[in-house]
């Protein structure tokens, strides 16, 4: 029961995510930066990133795409991309041990950001939200993430509601200059009235919530 607004056209994002082998991750991050170029070659690359807190030997990468139609051609022409299977796919998948995908659309009200300068850290929360999607939840979700963003601490870079997947996630994409002030800034937040109340209204429709501290790759289009 995800019902709700959505962004009128038809582009999504897959959001991918790779458990890579724990004595394999830095031969994997080292391949991805040498070849990946062959895989930005076919589509859009919003931003590609590995996992320093909150999980262990994880990478994250998103991808922007038109439509379902766009995607497809896209995997096709994959498949038959000599120097991406040679080169990476072939050599990259034994230091893999689990992979994930889900869709997801930006919310109507978020615009895809961009840090306000390069070297800082990403942060990557994940919120299961009760059933009935963004025409429950949506508005209470929304005012606590603007009363985040009214702190001045954190700047917003992306918030992506499922499509496919577990349905009722909403994905949150936060930048900050460094862990230290992400750290500062929430201890502020904590004691800020607007924040605590905005976010007391939207809990009751929390299920659970997860974070990860995610630190982008050379290749990655977000840094």
């Amino acid at each position: 029961l995800a019902t709700g607004p959505r962004q009128n056209d038809g582009i999504f994002y897959e959001i991918r995510t790779y458990d890579i082998k724990p004595a394999k991750m830095k031969e994997f991050l080292e391949m991805v930066n040498k070849y990946f170029h062959f895989r930005t070659a076919h589509s859009e690359l919003v931003g590609f990133w590995y996992s320093e807190l909150g999980a262990m030997n994880r990478v994250l990468h998103i991808w922007k795409y038109d439509n379902f139609a766009h995607r497809t051609a896209v995997r096709h022409a994959l498949a038959n991309d000599k120097d991406w299977q040679g080169k990476f796919i072939s050599a990259a998948l034994p230091l893999v041990e689990k992979q994930h995908n889900e869709v997801a659309y930006l919310v109507p009200w978020c615009q895809l950001g961009k840090p306000s300068k390069e070297g800082g850290v990403y942060e990557w929360v994940t919120f299961q939200m009760k059933p009935g999607g963004p025409a429950l939840w949506g508005e209470a979700f929304r005012a606590a993430i603007n009363a985040h963003i009214n702190t001045g601490y954190t700047k917003l870079i992306g918030v992506f509601h499922t499509e496919y997947g577990l349905l009722n996630t909403v994905h949150v994409l936060w930048w900050n200059e460094s862990p230290d002030q992400r750290a500062a800034g929430r201890h502020s937040a904590h004691e800020d009235a607007r924040v605590v109340a905005a976010v007391r209204d939207s809990v009751r429709f929390l299920e659970s919530q997860q974070n990860v501290l995610l630190i982008p790759l050379q290749c990655s289009p977000l840094k």
